[in-house]
């Protein structure tokens, strides 16, 4: 078989920044900025792959070049194949330690890989990993040797046919569902450290105390010594504790703190210094919680004040990278274009976006409303009972057996990918709410998940059920509301009411469609200026009354078109506009301005 020379493919619609990519210089920024080491290798670029059935123990011939972190199904992969669940992945990578690593320990981290990966280094088997949205890491530092290294890995992603969370991943997409993604899709990558390191970083801001907690996450076998922490406000130290062990939190004390907001996302610099380690991070001081506004009405308070959140219903799908941006300048831009349209916050749908992604919000000033990634086989409830009636009414004598094990298994590891999720994400300060379920997607027992996050993460607001099947938990009334008009609904004593979904509304633009013979979407525009004028109406007949009467947030369907879905403020390209941008910021500020004054009592409703 000849082999396959890496070349980008042709999805039906390409980024400008797709175009422009360079394979030699694909994602080269750190990956991790919420800690930073200096001694660090990037091994995106092009591998070689092959694809052999899941069954095969051992590599099979790399028959192709692949482009490292876009998944195999991407354009930007070089491949844009399905990978089918009967079938495994797999790469190979050969690289070399930088001489001057020697005595170190040397961890081999990778952003993401959906959804089973094994792991050989020099042909040791280093580990495996499930869970297709979160990092992981292993230490490689018994299997190097002193010339060039070979790292395989091997990938079997069952995408709908198993019952791991998918998020909107599907072997056959329609409607709101999409492409799958499999194997590789964010940044892998090396890091040197001493042989006792810093893990990680746990911060916790106080705002009403008027400090931050840091508690030191160790590597390595022993816990570390003489631990100290500096912070730094643009440059300026302002604030400098020791502890004798990193067992001890620290409470760094910080006097008339400096606030994070969307108009003033300040964030201070702070640096961990650890026997032989050092690092840098940062964080933001900022306080989420439910509260009265003048009216006693409850609503989201942020610092304190009453802030109502809007924002885009965002799924984070490019058409030639997929679940991967083709470069952070294109994933800045399109929060940058969120900013200018005058949003401050966006819903993260179903998909855990690279730590680059929330660093970049954290600096803009964007409040994130965080989905889990579900969308496990759904075995409970009336999908459940109705696939379950339907496997035994054919004789299948396995359906019982299925139902229950199925459950079960999906329940475990979702609540393990959650709990690991919020342990991840739990640094950046733009993360204000946390969605465990998205409506009725493989939901189960949603108010005490609800209750279990709000104990375990204090810091932030939970909406338990996106949607429907509301289980009186959490912080709010949550509400989609899509074709029919939008009707106000009191806040609770208890919780706050959300619009977390609600518009839709469609455009086609010809020569930047995914599929110019299919489309998706709720209700259908003709004319930028019709789709325009529309989009004012709904906001200003429709959801400013709601905002009058205690609304907290609303959350529009979405960013970009995906795929079939013709419903984004852009098209799936980024390359168009779909709304009359000034007109937009201009309905956004009248919103704004309706919400500030009803939670202050000084407007109509006051």
């Amino acid at each position: 078989m000849e082999t396959m020379v890496w070349q980008p493919q042709r999805a039906p619609l390409m980024t400008r920044w797709g175009e422009a990519l360079q394979p030699e210089a694909v994602w080269p920024e750190y990956p991790r900025p919420q800690l930073v080491r200096e001694e660090w290798l990037n091994l995106n670029g092009v591998w070689q792959f092959g694809i052999a059935p899941r069954a095969q123990a051992t590599p099979p011939v790399f028959e192709g070049e692949i482009l490292v972190p876009f998944a195999i199904e991407a354009a930007l992969s070089g491949v844009r194949r399905s990978l089918q669940p009967e079938e495994r992945l797999w790469y190979r990578c050969i690289f070399e330690v930088p001489p001057a690593w020697e005595g170190k320990r040397v961890l081999l981290h990778f952003g993401a890989v959906d959804w089973e990966a094994e792991i050989w280094v020099n042909g040791y088997r280093v580990g495996s990993h499930q869970g297709g949205y979160l990092p992981f890491v292993f230490d490689i530092t018994p299997y190097l040797r002193s010339r060039e290294q070979d790292l395989i890995v091997a990938v079997w992603d069952p995408t709908d046919t198993h019952w791991q969370q998918r998020g909107k991943q599907t072997r056959q997409p329609h409607t709101i569902w999409y492409n799958s993604v499999s194997g590789i899709w964010q940044t892998v990558w090396l890091e040197a450290v001493p042989a006792h390191y810093v893990a990680g970083l746990r911060i916790t801001p106080d705002v009403s105390g008027q400090a931050v907690r840091v508690r030191v996450l160790t590597g390595g076998t022993a816990a570390l010594h003489d631990v100290r922490a500096e912070v730094l406000a643009e440059g300026v130290k302002v604030a400098e504790v020791s502890v004798p062990t990193s067992e001890s939190e620290m409470i760094i004390s910080l006097p008339s703190p400096r606030l994070w907001s969307p108009d003033s996302p300040f964030l201070y610099d702070l640096v961990i210094t650890a026997e032989r380690d050092r690092v840098r991070s940062y964080f933001g001081m900022r306080e989420f919680r439910l509260g009265r506004d003048a009216q006693g009405r409850t609503r989201v308070l942020l610092n304190g004040e009453p802030l109502f959140m809007l924002g885009p219903l965002d799924q984070g799908y490019w058409p030639d990278g997929l679940y991967t941006p083709p470069s952070e300048e294109a994933m800045r831009w399109e929060l940058a274009f969120l900013k200018r349209l005058g949003f401050n916050m966006l819903r993260k749908h179903v998909k855990v976006e690279p730590a680059r992604y929330y660093y970049a919000c954290d600096q803009m000033g964007l409040i994130v409303w965080q989905d889990m990634p579900n969308g496990g086989r759904a075995q409970t409830g009336f999908e459940g009972l109705v696939t379950l009636l339907l496997g035994l009414h054919q004789g299948d004598q396995r359906a019982l057996w299925r139902f229950g094990r199925q459950s079960l298994e999906s329940r475990a590891d979702y609540r393990q990918e959650l709990q690991a999720m919020v342990d991840h994400l739990y640094h950046f300060p733009c993360i204000g709410v946390w969605v465990p379920f998205n409506e009725g997607w493989g939901q189960f027992e949603a108010r005490a998940i609800a209750d279990w996050l709000k104990a375990y993460d204090p810091t932030r607001l939970v909406d338990h059920a996106s949607g429907w099947y509301d289980q009186k938990g959490g912080d709010f009334c949550s509400y989609h509301v899509y074709g029919k008009p939008l009707r106000p609904i009191l806040p609770e004593e208890e919780r706050a009411v959300a619009l977390s979904e609600f518009g839709g509304y469609s455009l086609e633009i010809c020569n930047h469609l995914w599929n110019p013979r299919k489309r998706f979407g709720y209700k259908h525009f003709k004319t930028i200026p019709d789709l325009t004028s529309a989009y004012e109406r709904l906001l200003d007949e429709q959801v400013r009354p709601w905002v009058e009467a205690g609304l907290s947030a609303a959350i529009y369907t979405q960013t970009s078109d995906v795929e079939i879905e013709v419903n984004g403020y852009l098209t799936y390209d980024r390359a168009v506009v779909k709304m009359d941008e000034e007109r937009v910021r201009a309905v956004h500020e009248r919103l704004m301005q309706t919400a500030r004054e009803a939670a202050e009592g000084t407007g109509e409703a006051g």
